[in-house]
């Protein structure tokens, strides 16, 4: 069976340009009424079902027949209106069907030049509903916001009164419409001659309207010998322009400037266009889109020779030949530089040439569309032939789904179905078999009673169709619509109703739009900002943020501006206890030598930042202070000649403003910092480089003057004299605080509030702040607009916060709740975010609230009174509390600033700690600010801005950190008192022990505690690598407890913490090993006399385990000790001068994260006699034999040693026994062998140590 179908695909690329407004049609004279004059047989609707209600008498005011109602009252109604001829429509008018009940609400208008192939009036681009009547003869008047060029007019009825029906009387306003048009047929061209050879312009400005009868074509092209060009082309339905100013190489190098603007131009309507082009600055217009770009190329003036060509490309000396497809459609109002080109044509003026066939009136094509609005329920139901031997069918289409039917028909003759379909983009077909049903020719998916066609759960097309043929026949649509032919559901007769939904692409900050039929989505890889149209930075705002979230000092990227236009920058956030400070650096970053010029040029150096100089300045606008060091070593180089002559040194700043103060100075003082404070080493100057003398000196300081910063250029002038040397450095960009982030203010009453200017958010807003209070409701913004457009945030209830706004299609609203209070005198976070897509609220870490926008109607919020913060226009449900970093759209609103010239509003709010307290850990402090807070790190072990930075040493073997407890008072008083009386009031009933340890060595030290009364608690490693905790009390023994656990010698990082409160004991080892213990009655430890990390030195009265562990301390890193409020390992780091601290031995800051395999050999002097990685039962004490052998071996190995010290003590006494200090001399030799013998012994002991652990539980 033949099957002749002809199939296209039209295709349109996706495109980013910004929308700007149509003019509106009010701004000249142009509404004389058009339809008063027209005959009855102007008019037609589609039903005509009695002539006392005909179509006739739907002129405005009429009487006779009262107007035009239509027997059945539906949207697929429609009055039609044909004017004669096109005229400047500017405005319509309407009423309902005189004495009568019948009246239309609702409307929307279309036009055409044809009566075929409507087009909607669009508005903010969507299609525009109208307002009608309220009764049967009031009369209501629209103008039109912008002007439509059309012979033809069709109101069609939306909504009527629900009483009654549809019924209209209407007037058209506007005036007549003059142009000059020309018709190319696609083989044709006019060329515009110049009177010179070269035509050499700086200015251009080049502007028609055109309608196109295919995708592709050329609309003009004028090129010069030097390689420039200009070329406007028609590609796929898009217009782009092509542009070269004064360079041959980039044609050929396809560097050329290329912009594309437009969408579905080939629509056959009208399209406008606008050039106009200002050396290299070029703005490009098509319709109500404007692009704005600069050309490449090395010249100003586009240099065209001979001539400029319109509808084509011809080829020289080729007549009738073109480079390119030619326009195939009409160009109307065609000016160059002024000149009227088709009126020139038409006046067959010499400067003109015409090529092929050009008419001047515009040959219309009588083409009918249909569009497929549903993919579930739109379908046409075409008849077929009766031919036996074969199917012709062929269309055109267009769609933006990948997916849809677009054919389905039973073959005559045979039990099979034909369905051809689109399937991921691609044509499929396929032939299916059926029963015997003798169907007609489907697209879509008809319901009952032709379910039978849908043989496959297939997508029902959306998209537009047009040129039908069946076997060679046209079918006439009109007919289809009038009810005469076919069948049809949910369809668009005689128009075309697709749209461009990536026209303006509302993908923000560079995101690819993407779109079906129905919708458009966003793709935001790669940009730095997320959510439904890359509205919304991904990263924070400055690094004060980025320290409140609790990170720490690193690199990071910040978006000063949020949403705004700017991008995030990379920058260095170093975050320490004081400030927060922001550094960017530049790309000369060590001290510079200045080399010598010639030819009496200064020395110059530019200074180029890893961003933008507008990305620079948004994050300088935002900090509280900002500066840049300065530095110039001069050796008979004077710096600013000071204090009166033309400086030798300058720089520039922001603005390329030169200025010649310098670092440590300010503004307007020509003078370096030693200069302000009268400490230059000739006072006769204000630099210490200005004395000009012949050795080193220097003036540094630092630049402060945020409005004059970062510094970009230094020009250096005296460094050519003989003799003449120097040097400079400029620093990176520093900056400190963030003004909006700690921006604050207190609202006192329901009546107060702050205003700013009006909230502009036309199709994308985000809004975001903090807010405290103990009020159960309140508004935190309002901003009122046209019509009942508004925006709003408020806390509705004391557990819901809620974000409502209406763009002109009913109030929406999404709402977060909670079930706790937000009314708990506690700082919340709030986030709203509103797009074309979807609408979002945040607040805290609450899952977030999301509803999707409507995907058709309104779109732009229109805004126009004041931004209410803290309460509303009318002064109600105002808020009482706190707000603070309010940022609108990524803009920052100065609200302390505000709130000092405002009554019942006070800058500033107190209570950070309350809500940000958690934010300081392991004992740290919050400290409250009068911007924000701190943490007062004091009594915790770890440092740091959020006290989370650990303060970590190593020990070596004999290491020693004790810290002594201040005396009770009856103990340096009374010394004689019963013990009782002197320690009675110095009693703890509870402790709390924390640290990490890293070790390869066992048995160990840790933690040693002391006091008076000869009580003590040890913390300690036994032999076999397990953790013991030793509690030793007067009336209660000893009481050893061991962590049943793999070996913590393992040189890997453990964490132990120890509570005890009253008789309950919990030990826990590395968050994986908790255990509980109770001891027989509440114990105390009474009068605490020493802490010790590592060996402990004085202390006789040891037992003989923890002795054992004592005899080397502790080998290894120890990390953040922490003993109830008292850090000792911190305080013998950061202050052991002032503190009651003694520090024996080496003790080195060391971070115990980075302690490798190495460091732990290099610090460890006396191995552990068990292998930490052998395969020893790590829980059984070791065997006799092994013991022996370690003693032996140890025995041997402390002879060994002591026979060699021997004979160097003999040597070094022969050598020196004739000096003067020979019995000094022999006294050291003497003591030097006991010491080393009591090491000896020391080594011994601990060699043969036994590893048991006597009265212990194993917990």
């Amino acid at each position: 069976m033949d099957l002749d179908a002809k199939l296209f695909c039209l295709f349109v690329s996706l495109l980013s340009a910004k929308w700007h407004p149509g003019s509106t049609a009010a701004n000249y004279n142009c509404d004389d009424p058009l339809v008063s004059s027209l005959p009855q047989t102007a008019f037609d609707s589609s039903s005509d079902p009695l002539s006392t209600h005909s179509h006739s008498y739907a002129k405005l005011h009429s009487r006779d027949g009262g107007g035009w109602s239509p027997l059945e009252s539906s949207t697929k109604q429609w009055l039609q209106v044909d004017l004669g001829e096109r005229y400047d429509i500017t405005g319509v008018a309407t009423q309902g069907r005189h004495g009568s009940s019948d009246w239309v609400t609702r409307y929307n208008i279309m036009f055409s030049d044809t009566g075929c192939n409507w087009k909607p009036y669009h508005h903010d681009n969507s299609i525009m509903l109208f307002s009608g009547n309220t009764n049967a003869d009031g009369v209501v008047q629209h103008k039109f916001q912008h002007s439509i060029k059309a012979r033809f007019l069709r109101f069609v009825p939306h909504e009527w009164n629900p009483s009654g029906g549809i019924g209209l009387r209407v007037e058209v306003y506007g005036c007549t419409y003059k142009s000059d048009v020309a018709d190319f047929d696609g083989r044709s061209s006019l060329q515009y001659r110049f009177n010179q050879k070269l035509m050499s312009t700086f200015k251009d400005v080049i502007s028609l309207k055109f309608k196109s009868m295919e995708s592709d074509g050329v609309l003009f092209h004028g090129e010069g010998q030097r390689g420039d060009y200009i070329t406007l082309e028609l590609q796929k339905g898009k217009l782009s322009l092509y542009i070269n100013l004064g360079d041959a190489k980039l044609r050929f190098g396809n560097t050329h400037t290329v912009v594309t603007l437009g969408s579905l131009l080939d629509d056959q309507h009208w399209h406008s266009v606008t050039i106009d082009r200002f050396n290299k600055q070029v703005n490009f217009t098509v319709d109500k889109y404007t692009q704005h770009f600069r050309t490449k190329g090395d010249s100003d003036d586009l240099d065209i020779d001979y001539e400029f060509s319109f509808g084509g490309i011809p080829v020289p000396g080729k007549p009738g030949t073109f480079l390119k497809r030619n326009f195939h459609g009409c160009i109307e109002n065609l000016y160059y530089n002024g000149v009227n080109i088709i009126d020139l044509a038409k006046r067959r003026k010499p400067q003109i040439n015409i090529v092929g066939n050009i008419s001047f009136s515009c040959s219309e094509s009588h083409i009918v569309p249909v569009t497929f609005i549903s993919s579930s329920t739109s379908y046409l139901l075409l008849p077929g032939t009766s031919q036996m031997d074969g199917l012709s069918i062929s269309f055109q289409f267009r769609t933006w789904n990948s997916d849809g039917l677009l054919l389905s028909t039973q073959l005559g003759g045979e039990s099979a179905v034909l369905v051809l379909q689109l399937y991921n983009g691609k044509l499929l077909l396929t032939i299916q078999k059926e029963s015997d049903n003798i169907l007609p020719v489907s697209t879509g998916c008809p319901e009952y009673p032709l379910d039978s066609v849908c043989v496959n759960p297939i997508t029902s097309f959306q998209g537009c169709m047009k040129l039908i043929f069946i076997d060679n026949q046209p079918k006439d649509l009109v007919l289809v619509q009038r009810g005469s032919l076919g069948n049809f559901s949910d369809l668009q007769i005689d128009t075309c109703g697709i749209r461009d939904r990536c026209l303006p692409n509302y993908c923000e900050h560079g995101g690819k739009c993407f779109q079906s039929w129905d919708t458009f989505c966003c793709d935001c890889t790669d940009t730095g900002y997320s959510e439904a149209t890359c509205h919304s930075s991904m990263y924070e705002s400055s690094c004060e943020a980025y320290r409140h979230k609790g990170y720490s000092s690193g690199y990071y990227l910040i978006d000063s501006d949020g949403s705004g236009p700017l991008g995030a920058i990379r920058v260095f956030c170093n975050i320490t206890e004081d400030k927060t400070w922001t550094s960017i650096q530049h790309n000369i970053t060590e001290l510079s030598t200045v080399s010598r010029t010639f030819g009496g040029k200064p020395y110059s150096m530019s200074l180029n930042y890893t961003s933008s100089v507008e990305q620079i300045t948004a994050m300088i606008n935002s900090s509280e202070y900002c500066e840049q060091e300065v530095t110039y070593h001069c050796k008979h180089s004077r710096l600013l000649n000071s204090p009166n002559g033309a400086p030798f040194t300058w720089w520039v700043g922001r603005g390329n403003q030169r200025h010649a103060y310098w670092g440590g100075s300010v503004p307007g003082e020509q003078k370096c910092a030693c200069g302000l404070e009268e400490s230059c080493t000739d006072m006769r100057h204000f630099c210490n480089c200005d004395a000009d003398k012949h050795e080193w000196a220097n003036d540094s300081g630092f630049l402060n003057f945020k409005e004059h910063l970062p510094v970009s250029q230094i020009v250096i002038t005296d460094t050519n004299r003989s003799g003449s040397e120097a040097a400079w450095r400029i620093g990176p960009l520093r900056c400190s605080g963030d003004r909006s982030f700690w921006n604050a203010v207190s609202f006192i009453t329901m009546a107060s509030y702050l205003y700013f200017p009006t909230f502009h958010a036309e199709f994308s807003a985000d809004i975001s702040f903090f807010f405290k209070t103990i009020n159960p409701s309140g508004v935190f913004l309002e901003n009122l607009g046209i019509k009942s457009d508004f925006i709003r945030i408020e806390l509705f209830s004391p557990y819901q916060v809620t974000f409502a706004y209406d763009v002109g299609n009913g109030p929406i609203e999404v709402s977060v709740q909670s079930t706790t209070g937000f009314n708990d005198d506690h700082w919340h976070y709030v986030r709203a975010e509103r797009n074309i897509k979807e609408t979002t609220l945040i607040v805290d870490d609450l899952p977030r609230k999301k509803i999707q926008g409507p995907s058709d109607g309104h779109f732009r919020l229109q805004l126009n009174s004041q931004l209410y913060v803290g309460g509303t226009s009318s002064r109600q449900r105002g808020f009482i509390g706190c707000v603070r970093s309010l940022k609108l759209n990524g803009q920052i609103l100065d609200l302390e600033e505000k709130a000092k010239m405002t009554s019942g509003v006070r800058p500033g709010c107190p209570g950070h700690c309350s809500s940000y307290g958690s934010l300081c850990h392991n004992y740290g402090k919050c400290v409250e600010r009068g911007n924000g807070y701190s943490c007062d790190c004091t009594n915790s072990a770890y440092e740091g801005p959020s006290c989370r930075k650990e303060v970590s040493a190593m020990f070596e073997a004999g290491t020693s950190v004790t810290y002594v407890f201040q005396e009770p008072y009856p103990v340096s008083r009374n010394a004689s008192a019963p013990s009782s009386a002197i320690y009675a009031d110095n009693v703890i009933s509870k402790e709390y022990m924390a640290f990490s340890f890293l070790t390869g060595h066992s048995p160990s030290l840790l933690l040693y505690l002391s006091s008076f009364y000869q009580d003590y608690i040890a913390v300690l490693l036994c032999r076999n690598g397990s953790l013991q905790v030793r509690y030793k009390l007067s009336k209660e023994g000893v009481h050893a407890f061991t962590v049943d656990s793999e070996r913590l010698d393992n040189r890997r990082m453990h964490h132990v913490k120890i509570t005890r409160e009253g008789k309950a004991l919990t030990i826990q080892v590395d968050k994986i090993i908790k255990q509980r213990h109770n001891f027989s009655s509440d114990i105390y430890f009474k009068a605490i006399k020493s802490l010790t990390l590592g060996k402990v030195v004085d202390s006789p009265g040891l037992d003989s385990e923890v002795s054992k562990a004592n005899a080397l301390g502790f080998v290894g890193c120890l990390s953040s000790v922490q003993y109830n409020h008292l850090a000792p390992l911190k305080v013998a780091l950061r202050h052991p001068s002032i503190a009651p601290v003694t520090v024996i031995g080496t003790l080195s800051e060391y971070s115990c994260g980075s302690v490798t395999e190495s460091d732990l050999i290099t610090v460890t002097t006396t191995h552990s006699s068990s292998d930490p990685f052998g395969k020893v039962d790590d829980h059984e004490p070791l065997t006799n034999a092994v013991k022996s052998d370690s003693a032996v071996i140890g025995g041997v190995i402390a002879v060994t040693i002591f026979i060699i010290f021997c004979i160097v003590a003999i040597m070094i006494k022969i050598i020196y026994q004739h000096k003067e200090t020979h019995r000094k001399t022999h006294a050291k030799e003497k003591e030097y062998p006991g010491s080393l013998e009591h090491s000896f012994r020391n080594e011994m002991d601990l060699q043969n140590a036994v590893s048991e652990c006597k009265k212990e539980y194993f917990i």
